[in-house]
C-alpha cells in the first residue's frame, strides 16, 4: 500500500498534530494495488502481513508518524451493500490499525446531510489539503493530486472529515 502522489511524504513529515484521510469512492483501480486485489478476488486471500513487501513502506511511514505524536485517522464513506473493492479494503484494514491508524466507516446513507468535498483528500493539521484525483475507473488521473491551503478549503475538508468521523463506525464494529 503506497501513497503515490508526489509530495505526500513531505506533507506527512511536516504534520505536527494530525493527518486525516477522507475516502469517498466505492472502488479504486490504482496500479500499485491491482495485483493484490486480483489475488483477493480469485482466492479470497488478502496480504495482511505488516512485514510484507507490499505493506512495509506504509507501516513504517505511519508508525514513524504516530511515534512523532501525529494522530493518523482514516474515514471511509461507503455504499451498502458494499462493493468487492470495499470488502477488499475492509480485509486489509487490520494492517492500517497495526501501523497506528484509526479507521472508521460511514454508510453513505448516513452522510446525506454532510457537506463533502468532491474528491478524496488528506488534511494535515487542519491547514493543508491534498486532494486525490481519480479517473472514472478508479485509477490516478493527471494530475493525480492537488495541494490547497486556502483557509476556506481547509475548513471544508476538515469539517467534512470530522462530521464523517463523528458518525463513523469503528473498524472493529463495522461488518461487510
Amino acid at each position: 500500500m503506497s501513497q503515490n502522489e508526489p509530495g505526500f511524504n513531505e506533507l506527512l513529515a511536516t504534520a505536527k498534530h494530525s493527518a486525516v484521510h477522507l475516502e469517498l469512492r466505492d472502488s479504486y483501480g490504482v496500479g500499485d494495488e491491482a495485483e493484490d486485489f486480483e489475488t483477493w478476488t480469485r482466492t479470497g486471500q488478502r496480504d495482511i502481513d505488516p512485514a510484507s513487501a507490499y505493506w512495509t513502506p506504509w507501516v513504517d511511514l505511519i508508525r514513524s508518524t504516530v511515534a512523532r505524536g501525529v494522530a493518523v485517522r482514516r474515514a471511509r464513506v461507503v455504499s451498502e451493500p458494499v462493493t468487492d473493492y470495499i470488502r477488499y479494503e475492509h480485509a486489509g484494514t487490520v494492517v492500517n490499525l497495526h501501523a497506528g491508524e484509526q479507521v472508521r466507516w460511514l454508510p453513505r446513507r448516513q452522510a446525506s446531510d454532510i457537506a463533502l468535498p468532491g474528491n478524496d483528500c488528506w488534511v494535515f493539521d487542519g491547514e493543508i489539503v491534498l486532494f486525490n484525483h481519480f479517473s472514472g475507473d478508479g485509477n490516478w488521473s493527471e494530475p493525480g493530486w492537488e495541494v490547497r491551503s486556502e483557509p476556506a478549503v481547509a475548513r471544508l475538508a476538515s469539517a467534512a472529515f470530522e462530521a464523517v468521523w463523528e458518525r463513523g463506525i469503528p473498524h472493529e464494529k463495522f461488518t461487510v
